[in-house]
């Protein structure tokens, strides 16, 4: 899964949200290295719509414009759960193997030649 697909889910977890809420909500939540344009967004809402994962909840017109919000779907939530955990388990491999540098790397004390 891509990160900003991953992000766009997300986002969604505890609301449905319409294309501007999520650009800053995915904003947000990356620190600000992510930042969807409108093109990338919905192309990356159309492929999460035909996977089944997220799905639109309501339109709405506000100021004239039409702004229709999207939720997650129960499959689009498990997604979201796997990829977590997925991450999760390569960041502590990561961490270990960090770990191992270190202490290879260490000065080796009370040691002679």
């Amino acid at each position: 899964m891509s990160e900003q697909a991953f992000l766009i889910l997300a986002a969604l977890a505890d609301q449905p949200r319409h294309g501007y809420g999520l650009v800053t909500e995915v904003a947000a939540m990356s620190e600000n290295r992510i930042q969807l344009r409108a093109s990338t967004l919905y192309a990356a809402l159309e492929r999460l719509v035909a996977r089944g994962l997220i799905e639109p909840e309501r339109d709405e017109v506000e100021n004239g414009r039409l702004r229709r919000y999207y939720r997650l779907t129960d499959a689009g939530a498990a997604a979201v759960e796997a990829e977590t955990q997925r991450m999760t388990a390569q960041a502590r491999a990561a961490k270990r193997r960090l770990a191992r540098r270190a202490q290879q790397s260490a000065p080796r004390l009370g040691l002679t030649g």
